[in-house]
């Protein structure tokens, strides 16, 4: 019998959610998704330390002799992700999601501006940016965003996603992926309601499941992509989904299980289910997610969390440069 995850495989597409390329290796997935934690995370990883360190010393070399430690830093940050996003393409056969600074989830022309940048350097690098998804936080200035890059043909992944309402915005948006965070928001319930859930009881996995079967409903091309899994419970139920993005534990765990996994989430039963439209403007957006208060905590949570890795990632990248040999000057 094959296992849990060659099953999954047949019916939805495995996506990575690691900077760890040696796990992507392993697992091989058809595509991988990296956030700044998880970035930040692999920076500072032995094995990986080449990759930082030969970013940092194309940095200093770009910047030239008489720039500072901090600037030559902050210029490394501002490619790093690009180049494990690099090494990444060169194991999946799809595609990557990197992400724009989270600092900016509510500045459209800057986010903009980032996306920009990010396409430029995998396109200097001779990669498509077919092969890329620029991952925004799903608040409304995001979307916006994303819906410009759009017509760009940058495609893009939409995170920090927790409620119908972001999801709808993205879809009307004509965005290419969202990304639900069900671990998260199974972490929330859990806190507010002392209760614990499981199965298709997982607020998590209910969430995503509404999203899948309005956009099937109403025949949206975005596609869903369920994330931030807490077990493989979570996952199971949630079969059948465009997408599913899993961590190398859950992937191992998956790989190790066997028995029959029934298909949970199916296309074509959605067009027989009631579900009303809704009208997503901004006013509306903020209406709806003003009173959702689990969606209003944990993207604002997760913004947070994700500036702080960055700031973390910023500081470790400045300690590495003072600890590498400054290039001898020429003696003629």
């Amino acid at each position: 019998m094959a296992n849990l995850l060659d099953q999954l495989k047949s019916m939805t597409t495995v996506v990575s959610d690691t900077g760890d390329i040696n796990s992507i290796k392993q697992y091989k997935p058809t595509d991988a998704t990296t956030n700044p934690s998880l970035i930040a995370a692999a920076a500072g990883m032995p094995e990986y330390q080449h990759i930082v360190d030969d970013v940092l010393q194309s940095a200093r070399e770009k910047a030239g002799e008489n720039a500072s430690d901090k600037d030559v830093a902050a210029a490394a940050f501002k490619t790093l992700a690009v180049a494990f996003g690099r090494k990444i393409l060169e194991i999946v056969p799809g595609r990557v999601s990197t992400e724009v600074d989270a600092r900016m989830s509510y500045d459209t022309a800057k986010t903009i501006e980032q996306a920009h940048d990010i396409i430029k350097q995998y396109e200097d690098a001779g990669i498509s940016r077919e092969r890329v998804l620029i991952k925004i936080a799903s608040t409304w200035e995001g979307i916006q965003a994303a819906e410009k890059l759009e017509t760009e043909g940058i495609h893009c992944n939409l995170t920090l996603l927790f409620g119908l309402h972001q999801a709808i915005a993205c879809a009307e948006a004509k965005v290419t992926l969202i990304s639900p965070f069900v671990g998260r928001i199974l972490d929330w319930y859990k806190k507010d309601t002392g209760k614990d859930y499981s199965g298709a009881e997982d607020p998590g996995v209910k969430s995503v499941t509404e999203i899948y079967q309005y956009y099937k409903k109403f025949g949206y091309k975005t596609v869903v992509m369920g994330a931030s899994f807490r077990n493989i419970g979570e996952i199971t139920e949630l079969a059948g989904c465009d997408l599913l993005t899993i961590a190398p534990k859950l992937l191992d765990e998956l790989q190790k299980s066997e028995g029959t996994l029934e298909r949970k989430l199916d296309a074509s039963k959605a067009a027989s289910l009631s579900i009303e439209k809704i009208v997503v403007d901004k006013a509306t957006f903020d209406k709806m997610h003003a009173e959702n208060r689990m969606a209003h905590d944990k993207l604002k949570e997760g913004i947070e969390g994700f500036s702080k890795a960055l700031e973390d990632l910023e500081v470790l990248l400045e300690k590495r440069l003072a600890e590498l040999p400054k290039p001898q000057a020429v003696k003629w």
